[in-house]
């Protein structure tokens, strides 16, 4: 089985298609690190225009005020980044990056955050997509017994132009699952105001409890799941 996906992971690496993905996962990811630690690193609030009440707010004002931890969150994502960039260190970019946007995946997923639920999974698998196209040097630290020793694959002189119309296709399609999740996957969200958040219940048979939801994060500011388990209890009322 492993020779099997060795030669179709061969077959890949010779495709301009593939690399051209490869390459666009890279310069995507460094320039959206870049940016972020680079506003860490200013000693800048990252999305300085979320309020502090709001549960991404709360956690990037309380993350603003660690300090030097903050700031070395910076330096990391900057370092992810350039490493990313340099042919020779992509391995090691995509190596530091992948736990550190698995935390920020995670983290949007857990408070419902707008602002990357969609965008923070797709780097997950961007990241993941680059540590796959990496495989001849990360297969040597996976935990197989055997495996055919191809050594490190040396760039094609020629690459082959065949479009792989099934992989883009899984691509455009996954993207639109994301998309179609973040969208419909959450009865209620926060998203990142007051009056954007009322806009989901208006005139709709949940107005009066979708509002008080959202008084409840973007005024009171109490915790996210408090301000859900009064949505649910309201809700049930409401149906009875």
């Amino acid at each position: 089985m492993l020779a099997t996906l060795d030669q179709y992971y061969l077959k890949i690496k010779k495709n301009r298609w593939y690399w051209l993905f490869f390459v666009f996962c890279r310069i995507s990811l460094a320039y959206a690190f870049l940016v972020a630690g680079i506003v860490k690193i200013a000693g800048e609030r990252f999305a300085s225009g979320l309020s502090a009440l709001h549960p991404m707010g709360a956690y990037l004002e309380a993350l603003h005020h660690t300090g030097s931890y903050y700031t070395f969150i910076g330096i990391a994502q900057v370092t992810a980044a350039i490493l990313l960039l340099i042919p020779r260190t992509v391995t090691l970019g995509a190596l530091l990056y992948f736990p550190i946007i698995v935390n920020i995946w995670l983290l949007s997923f857990a408070v419902r955050f707008e602002g990357s639920i969609v965008t923070s999974p797709l780097m997950v698998l961007a990241n993941l997509y680059i540590l796959v196209w990496n495989y001849d040097k990360l297969k040597f630290i996976l935990p197989f017994r055997n495996f055919p020793n191809l050594g490190i694959v040396e760039k094609p002189k020629k690459y082959s132009n065949k479009f792989p119309f099934l992989f883009f296709s899984g691509v455009f399609a996954t993207v639109g699952l994301v998309v179609a999740m973040a969208r419909f996957g959450y009865e209620v969200m926060p998203r990142n105001s007051l009056s954007d958040c009322k806009k989901q219940f208006v005139n709709t048979k949940k107005e009066t409890i979708g509002f008080e939801f959202c008084e409840c994060i973007h005024s009171i500011g109490n915790p996210l799941a408090q301000c859900l388990e009064a949505f649910d209890t309201a809700k049930k009322e409401l149906e009875k």
